[in-house]
């Protein structure tokens, strides 16, 4: 039996996750092996995510000492894992995907991303959403375009205007 003290450890230790954190995933980890939660784990943490298991109780007990995030009653049911995203907010979505279509586990239960909640059935959407990174080269692409068409513009009224003289140097010289 774990004693009140460990339990106030692991609710003080999901309490620094949660505040570290601005994205949060809610899955369903029941049925799942030891073998497939290790190797779930290596992938979260290729992804710089982590993963916890904890009964209900200190989860929600975590989550209204954190107070950034809301989650109801009807969520905590069943073994429940938190999966925190340190970095990219989306990425632990991509692994859930991956491994949700492969296994059909862990199941989504609930993910907030950035203070928007996504439940079980938008897990697809939310894994297709592009990464910070692409969104960040999407857009210094689309900034750098338009200046890369105004050199291509200048170049081409350049070798336009020497193609010019060039033609009226020869006219002379003949």
């Amino acid at each position: 039996m774990v004693t009140k003290e460990k339990k106030r450890e692991i609710v003080a230790g999901l309490v620094r996750k949660l505040g570290s954190t601005r994205s949060v995933y809610l899955v369903d980890a029941s049925a799942m092996t030891v073998a497939q939660s290790g190797e779930i784990r290596r992938e979260f943490r290729k992804v710089n995510a982590e993963m916890k298991l904890a009964k209900n109780t200190l989860i929600r007990r975590a989550l209204q000492e954190d107070g950034k995030f809301t989650v109801h009653d009807t969520i905590l049911k069943g073994n429940t894992a938190l999966v925190f995203a340190y970095a990219d907010p989306i990425a632990p979505a991509k692994v859930i995907r991956k491994y949700f279509e492969k296994d059909k586990k862990p199941s989504l239960k609930l993910a907030i991303i950035e203070g928007q909640v996504f439940d079980s059935s938008q897990l697809k959407v939310v894994s297709e959403l592009p990464s910070r990174e692409d969104m960040i080269a999407g857009i210094l692409g689309s900034l750098h375009s338009p200046i890369s068409g105004i050199v291509g513009t200048i170049n081409a009224v350049m070798r336009d205007i020497a193609s010019l003289v060039e033609e009226v140097a020869k006219k002379q010289g003949a």
